[in-house]
């Protein structure tokens, strides 16, 4: 059951987040303009928070439940693990403070954040999934890729007009659903075969820790799912303006 816990906020992570750092590596292709780019951020404004949640989750049933899988995971991939937490926290630095004081060049240096943020979030995944696989180091340019593809096809699902023939040219036309869809499979299977590469049982805490953690963390999951659930619907029409951000 607690390789089930660990695979969902895993797994979840990487399509629900996917999609917004993906979004995020292609925001100058996406939007031409400030005003633009301003539209294209409206796009994953509601979600962006929310999906790090389950990084969150991840981080801790990786912590609670496979405390020696996550000391070889975090000596193993150091720079990598410090590489994507300095480009998590430079994309939310981007995103919340390009819209704080007026001027092009204050906007145009918070979207350069979001953006180096954003692909080095991505390489960062890609560089930790080559030394779990293990696969050649030259793979982790192609999960960037994968990220990037899986934002284009969110961006087509959320956004209008010009800004969603941008996004959709590159991901098969009208077929921005499918698309979507088959990026989260790709997702899906990287990270299922990342675990499967990993000796998770061998790796699991003591049965007394099991037992306090996996009931609590069962119990919480309904929660997590119903919140996202929630915004999704509430935020389920196309993006047409700028948001807060």
């Amino acid at each position: 059951m607690e390789i089930f816990i660990l695979g969902f906020f895993a797994l979840g992570y990487l399509i629900l987040a996917g999609a917004d750092i993906g979004v995020g590596m292609l925001l100058p292709y996406l939007g031409r303009t400030a005003a633009e780019r301003r539209t294209v951020i409206a796009a994953i404004a509601p979600f962006f928070l929310g999906n790090e949640v389950w990084l969150v989750a991840a981080a801790g049933v990786l912590a609670g439940l496979f405390p020696l899988l996550e000391g070889e995971l975090l000596s193993g991939n150091y720079l990598a693990v410090v590489a994507l937490l300095v480009g998590w926290i430079i994309r939310d630095m981007g995103l919340w403070l390009r819209g704080r004081m007026p001027g092009a060049r204050w906007q145009t240096f918070w979207d350069g954040a979001v953006v180096g943020g954003s692909w080095t979030l991505a390489l960062a995944w890609g560089v930790i999934f080559t030394q779990i696989l293990p696969v050649p180091i030259v793979a982790a340019v192609m999960v960037a890729l994968l990220f990037a593809m899986h934002g284009l096809a969110f961006a087509g699902l959320r956004l209008t007009g010009e800004l969603r023939k941008r996004a959709v040219l590159l991901t098969g036309g009208s077929g921005e659903g499918r698309t979507y869809a088959l990026t989260a499979a790709a997702l899906t299977a990287l990270g299922v075969l990342a675990g499967a590469d990993l000796d998770l049982a061998a790796s699991a805490a003591d049965p007394t820790t099991l037992s306090l953690l996996v009931p609590v963390t069962l119990a919480l999951i309904p929660f997590l799912v119903a919140a996202q659930a929630w915004v999704w619907w509430t935020f389920r029409a196309r993006v047409t303006g700028p948001s807060y951000l």
